[in-house]
């Protein structure tokens, strides 16, 4: 990383806003009722691979931007995971966090101003809700917690091995591509019970937005679930790298 901290936390900030208007943005675009990705029935039967894209797409872009600057977290899992096995500051970890969550907020923004008149038009309470925040399709939190957990785990284990690994090492970019599709390929593949979120702010910053503001047919933001995807990515955040540095090292 190279920029002052106050370039970092800038960095987070509009990488995570970046990260969830194109990724939340693209299930807006594929669940909310009449938008161009929902009203083909082609296209809508495409729908989890386009929100899958805009996910991995949104943490591409930003890393690319932004990872020589921040070391693109955007994710308080991320932060707190590197934090805890000693490579990144717990001073700065706060702030990084709260600019996340800033970011998150920003981008989830963006996306009701954007999206509003499909907002007025989709009766679906969990639909609406889908396009901020995740939920337990199974009505398990342990389901939940697991995916969660595992995901995370799964997804900062690749991340560690395709920035550091002696294929990308000296070509940190490519390293960023592999990190957007490994995303993409996260949703596709262990997507299904919980959505996922694989990161706190991406969850809990547009849940604050879903609660607050006066969103049209929105229902429940069931905060009774609302734990289950910040304590989870935590957990296996710190999984993830402490298994990347047993076998591997840092």
């Amino acid at each position: 990383m190279t920029g002052s901290w106050e370039a970092r936390y800038a960095a987070e900030f509009f990488g995570t806003l970046i990260l969830v208007l194109l990724g939340n943005g693209a299930v807006a675009n594929a669940f909310l009722k009449n938008t161009t990705g929902n009203d083909d029935p082609g296209l809508a039967n495409g729908g989890w691979l386009l929100v899958a894209s805009g996910y991995g797409l949104g943490v591409m872009l930003p890393a690319m931007m932004f990872g020589s600057i921040s070391g693109n977290h955007l994710n308080p899992a991320i932060t707190i995971g590197q934090a805890v096995i000693g490579i990144f500051p717990w001073a700065h970890v706060a702030p990084y966090l709260i600019w996340q969550f800033l970011g998150a907020i920003a981008g989830q923004c963006l996306i009701l101003a954007l999206y509003w008149p499909h907002y007025r038009q989709t009766t679906d309470n969990e639909a609406v809700l889908g396009t901020f925040a995740t939920s337990d399709h199974a009505n398990s939190q342990l389901n939940g917690f697991v995916t969660e957990m595992v995901g995370t785990a799964v997804l900062i284990f690749g991340a560690m091995g395709l920035s550091r690994g002696m294929f990308f090492h000296q070509n940190i970019d490519i390293a960023n591509i592999g990190v957007g599709l490994l995303i993409a390929a996260m949703v596709i593949s262990l997507g299904g019970p919980t959505g996922p979120a694989l990161n706190p702010a991406r969850d809990l910053g547009p849940r604050l937005v879903h609660a607050l503001f006066p969103v049209p047919n929105k229902g429940s933001s069931h905060w009774e679930y609302s734990w289950v995807p910040v304590v989870a990515p935590i957990v296996g955040a710190v999984i993830g790298i402490w298994i990347y540095k047993i076998f591997f090292g840092l």
